[in-house]
């Protein structure tokens, strides 16, 4: 079959082709099927199916009312959750499963419970009165908890009224239950409460930024200027001050609470609280400068603190989801499973009950993805890492006694998992660059398949023309190996080229995964004559704490370096016209792209830079400083890093783009940098957004973006013929 090239529509319609795939995968209480989210119509309006594996058969679980979450139909609050966690999917967006069988439903602000697979859907608690955050069952199943308002509730799952359990944050410009803003965009920590084992009590975090400055975003594109024209944040800028966080237990009926002590220091981060079995409250306490983090125990009753652990380090400390408590064993004689990055490499440790290591388990020049199982029984832990490859990740397993990993997954590619609670089963989300997103039923001994439960099914693969980019690996001009991934036009070059860049910290984009190929932009200007290439640069993520700690309190130059480095090298291979080289980013790519065009004018010609941080003074406090230390400290690493002080080197042509309603990047950014090119008297083009906020969502801002972009390399990069 004749491929057609692609449109732009191709290119701004979401979900993109293969990804509307199923999601939010869970091993039902009967451990046999299977439930997650899907969209059968390959929209982004997903809904809750579930799977017999034994049969194959597919039916919908949940009918929701109205098809529930509409971007109409969010409210403001929850608006901001789904910007911090990146979401996109309407209909049913997330679901809570109980072991005896209940279903929790958030829809429409309101919470809505199942009681069995035959039972209709029920409305437990109504959103009119305002919406309720981030809902979830107790331990026992009786309860569910949830945030309205700045305070905590209790309803009962059978029925009733909701009881609020917490008092002083409403009207007073606290939160009770919930993360604040920093925890949920630079922590992933989404929740502000968590339920004890025993379903008795809630541990919350008290959030205070009453004494941190409002900084105000004006809707300035809506008809109305009455209500909802303007929104109010409380906005940690670096080196100012962070909201105030405590760490409370309060009974299910309220009361009191117990206030934990975390130390003398308010100036820290609450990075993860988790209960033990045993009813103790952990926390993992992170200082300011995010050099030392300290898992600190408690008892729940008195409040009163021990340190387990301690992990210090002279880059930074990435904080993860590895700490496990186990049931303490002679065999093995450990009580936690935790993570380090002490040899410049996440790995796994057995501790004893004091913090102390009893053993490595796994070591060497890779690093632990996720923690997906640990069967005590049988004293494994299964894992995915970047053992095979950095530009893969693979399951594998390794017993509590340490030694040789076992690896259970062997296609190439990057493996998603989901392991039953029997250990015996695994759910493999599996991609590379030729197949879309395929997922499996395995056994865990063996990895071998038993059932498949999705297969690619989107007409546009058989239509659209998305090959694979080539991934490739060059040398620095200091001898550092970068991957790069090249999307190469039909005949001989050398090609007007375009870099498609991000390049901070915490992200890879270069993988052997189908991300790659349905890089939809670059596909398409590939077809209009470019050729399109991406670089992870140091700095990047899953390559070890060596390689991404060279651009600590310098952003911006070694970034630039490695990405000049890398044109360079297309050039010696005979792809890339030196005279016609641009580059595109978003967000730290928008960064990324202004930088080099000011601080590399002699390599890129052309930039547009979307949703760009300009200065790290206007950027928050978590992300920034982990990288930037404080600017009272490190005040000429800030000057250097800003694109402000740049200006000057343009040579150029820059196009701005930029949402004016960005709570994260704010359009502030943007308009520092105008104020800066006007100064300087350096010409530039703007395109803003007044209704959208980092990432565009609406499909015709979408498709006049990419018109724009288009147009804009084909103006001043030029295609031959073109």
């Amino acid at each position: 079959m004749t491929k057609a090239p692609l449109t732009i529509e191709d290119v701004a319609t979401l979900p993109f082709p293969g990804t509307a795939v199923p999601t939010n995968f869970t091993f039902a209480p009967d451990s046999n099927n299977i439930a997650y989210l899907y969209s059968e119509e390959s929209s982004l309006v997903r809904q809750l199916f579930i799977h017999d594996p034994e049969t194959g058969q597919r039916r919908q679980l949940v009918l929701p009312p109205n098809e529930g979450t509409t971007e109409e139909t969010i409210s403001h609050e929850e608006a901001l959750r789904r910007e911090r966690q990146r979401e996109r999917g309407l209909g049913i967006t997330s679901y809570h499963w109980h072991k005896n069988g209940q279903l929790l439903i958030p829809l429409k602000g309101g919470i809505y419970v199942q009681d069995g697979d035959s039972q209709p859907l029920r409305q437990l608690v109504s959103g009119e009165d305002g919406p309720c955050l981030t809902p979830r069952f107790s331990p026992d199943g009786n309860w569910i908890a949830f945030v309205r308002d700045a305070e905590l509730y209790i309803v009962a799952a059978d029925g009733g009224d909701p009881e609020q359990i917490t008092e002083g944050a409403r009207g007073t410009g606290k939160t009770h239950g919930l993360a604040e803003f920093v925890a949920q965009e630079e922590m992933a920590r989404y929740m502000g409460f968590w339920w004890s084992p025993d379903s008795q009590s809630l541990a919350f975090q008290e959030v205070d930024e009453t004494h941190i400055p409002i900084y105000r975003i004006v809707h300035q594109g809506k008809d109305s200027v009455g209500e909802g024209a303007q929104e109010d944040h409380r906005y940690p800028f670096a080196g100012q001050p962070n909201a105030k966080v405590r760490l409370g237990v309060v009974g299910r009926k309220g009361g009191d609470p117990v206030w934990m002590d975390l130390g003398a220091d308010e100036d820290i981060y609450l990075a993860r609280v988790n209960w033990l079995p045993d009813g103790r409250l952990t926390a993992q306490r992170l200082n300011r400068l995010q050099t030392q983090l300290d898992l600190l125990v408690f008892d729940p009753f008195i409040g009163k603190s021990t340190l387990l652990i301690q992990e210090q380090s002279d880059i930074w400390i990435n904080i993860h989801n590895h700490f496990r408590p186990l049931r303490k064993s002679a065999e093995h004689g450990a009580s936690f499973l935790w993570a380090s990055e002490r040899t410049g490499f996440m790995h796994l440790y057995l501790l004893d009950e004091n913090g102390e290591v009893q053993r490595p388990l796994t070591s060497g020049d890779w690093m632990i993805d996720h923690v997906v199982g640990i069967d005590e029984a049988n004293q494994t832990i299964y894992f995915t890492a970047t053992r095979a490859t950095p530009l893969e990740s693979h399951l594998y397993a390794v017993g509590f006694d340490g030694g040789e990993p076992r690896q259970i997954t062997t296609e190439p590619g990057m493996h998603n998992i989901i392991i039953d609670n029997q250990f015996e089963r695994f759910i493999d989300v599996m991609s590379n660059g030729q197949q879309p997103y395929t997922i499996t039923l395995n056994r865990t001994n063996d990895g071998e398949l038993i059932h498949t439960l999705h297969q690619p099914n989107d007409p546009r693969l058989e239509t659209l023309n998305l090959p694979a980019p080539q991934i490739v690996s060059l040398p620095t001009r200091d001898g550092v190996t970068l991957y790069g991934a090249i999307y190469k036009p039909e005949g001989d070059g050398p090609f007007p080229t375009i870099v498609s860049v991000y390049g901070g910290p915490h992200a890879q984009r270069v993988t052997n995964n189908w991300f790659p190929t349905i890089n939809m932009r670059a596909q398409y200007l590939v077809q209009q004559g470019f050729l399109v290439f991406v670089l992870d640069n140091r700095g990047s993520a899953r390559r070890g704490l060596a390689f991404e700690s060279p651009l600590r309190h310098n952003m911006g130059d070694i970034e630039v370096q490695d990405q000049v480095d890398g044109v360079q090298w297309l050039i010696e291979q005979g792809l890339t016209d030196p005279q016609r080289v641009g580059m595109y980013g978003w967000s730290y790519g928008g960064y990324m792209t202004l930088m080099c065009l000011m601080r590399a004018a002699d390599t890129f010609k052309v930039g547009v830079a979307g949703a760009p941080v300009t200065h790290w003074d206007g950027y928050d406090t978590c992300y920034t400083e982990r990288y930037m230390g404080l600017p009272q400290t490190n005040p000429s690493g800030y000057e250097t890093s800003s694109v402000l002080a740049h200006v000057d080197n343009l040579q150029g042509n820059l196009l701005l783009v930029h949402g004016m309603i960005d709570e994260n990047v704010h359009f502030r950014h943007t308009a520092r940098l105008v104020n800066a090119l006007i100064k300087a008297r350096k010409p530039y083009d703007l395109m803003m957004f007044p209704n959208e906020r980092h990432s565009p969502r609406g499909l015709a801002d979408r498709v006049y973006m990419e018109e724009r972009i288009r147009d804009y390399f084909l103006t001043h990069l030029g295609v031959d013929g073109k």
